[in-house]
């Protein structure tokens, strides 16, 4: 343990001692707690937000669905945003403009283009609302890779998908299924500013660690050279690309089965639709505490071991036995579903210490490989579900499902080349964290 590590332990208190030996960093606590709220505020609508747009404005789901496919571009653009302007102007004040964006744009969807039905302004305000999500949690994300201990970044990134993942869908539907039979969707849909914005401030005003305050990138970085800069970093550290392309690999398969299991799982193998979400909120609801665990897991055993054999090997497996056992025992093993799917849910969360490895192979370009590691993330909402329009047809539902898995072993081969820098590697041993590594590389 060096000097600096010393300094930084002395004086705290004993909350503080036990949030860090939990690997959540006692500085950045508030702003866990403020993610978690501000996630619930963002995911109270996922479980009706299309029928009430159709309802409301749009006319037809169809409708109601290029609303979210605009969303959802803004969504992607947003995640590649928030960490390459992370690096320029720092974690706080892009989590700043990311929660103005989402309170202004949706209070403008509610009060105008719902209260309205004005479809032309939802596609505009909903649209433009997209970019409020990624550059708040995002932003917070990168704040945490550049705060963390490297040695306990795993838990750290862990802790925060735990936040993330249970507001968004989560505790978010929980709410939304309270709020529902009282105050009708669009009453509901007025909380959910209301937990965001409290969830928001909690975060901005109550973190006061300033490393988040500053940008992150050198002074002589200009800002087009910045956000230039965190696309060329995938030819300059070919495996911040590599990890980009292992990180869409995680989610494509699970974005393409919501597409079309459904049909399957309700229909042909006959769980109907009250069991079918039943199991996926089984998968997901696994997935929530297994983001943790494997997070805190990983900086034991080691964040390349934990992804090839949890995440890649895992998934490989997990997904053909959601897919081939429920529809080989049918529905009157159910319970053998419900298994097979946490198994799913607890491997997807093997991917976790993906967002520890990608920052620490470029500690200089935190900002930048958060970049395109959220980028991978976006991109995968759009890979899984085209894989399956050009493969579902001439491959059937089996033959895309081990085009999955084949994709799942892909990325165990790629994360076998993604070996930490010699940086890095220090960093760990010395208990520094990825800022204080940038200061001596740079």
């Amino acid at each position: 343990m060096n000097d600096t590590t010393t300094s930084r332990l002395s004086g705290q208190s004993p909350f503080a001692k036990r949030l860090n030996g939990w690997g959540l960093p006692a500085p950045l606590f508030l702003g866990y707690l403020g993610l978690l709220l501000f996630m619930i505020g963002d995911g109270v609508e996922s479980g009706f937000i299309a029928p009430y747009m159709a309802s409301n404005g749009a006319g037809t789901e169809i409708k109601a669905s290029y609303v979210i496919t605009v969303y959802g571009v803004a969504v992607m653009l947003a995640s590649w945003l928030s960490g390459a302007l992370s690096d320029l102007w720092g974690p706080r004040r892009v989590m700043m403009i990311g929660l103005a964006i989402w309170v202004v744009f949706d209070i403008l969807f509610l009060a105008v283009a719902v209260g309205g039905h004005n479809y032309a302004l939802m596609l505009v305000f909903y649209g433009i609302r997209g970019f409020g999500y990624p550059m708040f949690a995002f932003g917070f994300l990168v704040w945490i890779t550049a705060v963390a201990p490297v040695a306990r970044l795993g838990a750290a990134v862990g802790w925060f998908y735990f936040a993330f993942t249970g507001g968004l869908p989560t505790l978010g539907a929980l709410v939304a299924s309270v709020t529902n039979p009282i105050m009708g969707h669009y009453g509901t849909l007025w909380i959910s500013v209301a937990l965001l914005l409290l969830g928001g401030l909690i975060a901005i005003l109550g973190v006061r660690q300033r490393t988040g305050f500053q940008r992150l990138a050198p002074p002589e970085v200009k800002p087009v050279q910045g956000l230039m800069s965190s696309v060329s970093i995938a030819w300059k550290k070919p495996r911040v690309g590599i990890g980009m392309i292992v990180r869409v690999i995680n989610t494509a398969p699970e974005f393409g089965m919501l597409v079309f299991f459904p049909t399957i799982f309700i229909n042909q193998i006959g769980f109907g639709e009250s069991r079918w979400l039943l199991l996926v909120s089984v998968i997901y609801g696994t997935n929530i505490f297994f983001n943790l665990i494997f997070g805190m897991l990983s900086d034991r055993i080691g964040w390349r071991t934990t992804i090839f054999w949890f995440g890649a090997i895992g998934c490989a497996i997990s997904i053909v036995l959601l897919y081939f056992v429920p529809l080989a025992m049918g529905a009157d093993y159910y319970w053998l579903a419900l298994l097979v799917g946490a198994l799913y849910g607890a491997t997807l969360a093997g991917f976790v210490p993906i967002s520890a490895l990608l920052p620490s192979l470029a500690p200089e370009h935190k900002g930048g490989a958060m970049a395109l590691l959220n980028l991978g993330a976006g991109a995968a909402a759009f890979v899984g579900p085209a894989i399956v329009s050009l493969f579902l047809g001439p491959a059937g539902a089996a033959g895309v499902v081990i085009i999955f898995a084949a994709l799942y072993l892909v990325a165990a081969v790629l994360v076998r080349f993604l070996k930490l820098p010699e940086e890095t590697e220090r960093a760990i041993a010395e208990d520094a964290s990825l800022q204080e590594v940038a200061k001596t590389t740079v």
